[in-house]
């Protein structure tokens, strides 16, 4: 079991109802961790259009969290 603090921006941060939080999570990957916040949050947006950050560096979806990592959520921008 991990403790992480997550951070959301844009839509994820609307769908989530909240900035960040911490959860426990006994998840294998950021791709099962994303799955069980999709099925906890109602997030609509795939994994594979978000770009996911451990601790201030991107990481690969297979990436295992550990306690006390802060892993970010990073949906697509688009700009004008």
């Amino acid at each position: 079991m991990a403790r992480l603090t997550l951070e959301y921006f844009a839509l994820l941060r609307d769908e989530a109802g909240c900035p960040r939080e911490e959860i426990d999570t006994a998840a294998p990957s950021l791709a099962a961790l994303y799955e069980e916040l999709t099925r906890r949050h109602g997030f609509t947006l795939p994994a594979a259009r978000l770009r996911v950050a451990v601790n201030a560096a991107f990481a690969r979806w297979d990436h295992r969290p550990a306690d006390g990592d802060h892993v970010v959520f990073i949906p697509p921008v688009s700009g004008g």
